[in-house]
């Protein structure tokens, strides 16, 4: 009886007839190598090391100053009167009139910023975003606000909108009937938060629009198959569609705003009183105008801890919203 050779499946052939296969010694030596052998010097790190010296520099070397004046007794009036007074800086901050008013007109200036800019940006993103007829211009002519420089800006609304005799609001008033105002002088606040919006609107337009543009139109078409309206659609497809790009914007505006400066120092120089004056503006006149360093550092000291503190809360709702997006 001739002998009856099994037939094996590809799968189960021998090594000789399947394709070659690394060795399993060779896997091991591999990662042993690897474990056990000195890492290597990178030249890439020697090559970072300048820059990444420098920029720590450029960070460390001014906080410490900062630092080292606010715990100091140092007055550019009397530079021969130095020395170490603890926290009694900070003590005198807190006990300054204009301390407490200037982080409420802060908080106020930022959250009626955001307000607008915000409810603005979004109203004329999802304006521009429909097709119409020179709609490449109108988007420029948008943006362009956010490309002129707070001074400048400051003084086109003090001189050219905002006076009380040479202003355009003022001409206009007048052929109304009505009496020009002085806004700078009677509503300076909210002179600063119209200025200071003006200017941040077109960027919460240019990042919404970019995020509006990235929508499905399936979906708008879906609905409105479905009987929805423009204002359903707007609420329940377009603004959590938004929820995301707002949340960068009032990252980005809340950052930046808390240093506003130029505006009010061209404007209204903090007054009248201290009706305008921020915490940025009372840092610059208490160290700048009353000449006493020490004090304006342990200013400074607390705006660094309050836009960190800010900007903790911020990033932590940016990433939580972003955790979400992505679970969806």
């Amino acid at each position: 009886m001739s002998s009856i050779h099994p037939i094996h499946p590809p799968s189960m052939q021998s090594p000789s007839t399947s394709a070659p296969a690394a060795s399993p010694a060779t896997k091991p030596r591999k990662a042993a190598g690897k474990a056990g052998a000195p890492q290597r010097f990178n030249p890439i790190r020697l090559l970072q090391t300048p820059s990444v010296l420098l920029l720590l520099a450029w960070m460390i070397v001014p906080l410490v100053m900062t630092i080292y004046f606010s715990v100091n007794r140092y007055n550019l009036m009397a530079p021969d009167q130095t020395g170490f007074v603890g926290f009694e800086n900070y003590q005198f901050l807190l006990e300054d009139p204009a301390f407490w008013p200037s982080i409420g007109n802060t908080a106020l200036l930022i959250g009626s910023v955001l307000a607008i800019s915000v409810i603005g940006g979004t109203l004329l993103a999802v304006l521009f975003d429909q097709p119409f007829r020179g709609r490449g211009i109108a988007r420029l002519l948008v943006i362009g606000p956010f490309f002129v420089m707070p001074t400048v800006a400051a003084l086109i609304w003090k001189n050219m909108i905002m006076h009380p005799v040479y202003g355009m609001l003022a001409f206009v008033m007048r052929h109304l009937g009505m009496e020009p105002i002085d806004w700078l002088a009677q509503y300076p606040m909210f002179s600063v938060i119209v200025i200071v919006a003006w200017q941040w609107i077109p960027f919460a337009f240019l990042i919404l629009l970019t995020a509006l543009q990235s929508l499905d139109t399936d979906q708008k078409e879906a609905a409105q198959l479905d009987g929805a309206g423009p204002v359903r659609i707007f609420f329940y497809i377009v603004l959590p569609h938004l929820k995301r790009a707002i949340t960068v914007v009032i990252m980005i505006e809340t950052i930046f705003l808390l240093s506003v400066f130029a505006e009010i120092f061209t404007t209204t120089a903090g007054g009248p009183g201290t009706e305008t004056t921020n915490l940025t503006f009372l840092v610059y006149a208490i160290g700048l105008q009353q000449f006493d360093i020490g004090i304006a550092s342990a200013g400074g000291i607390f705006a660094v801890v309050l836009a960190n503190i800010v900007s903790f809360f911020l990033v932590r709702m940016l990433a939580k919203n972003l955790k979400g997006v992505n679970e969806k």
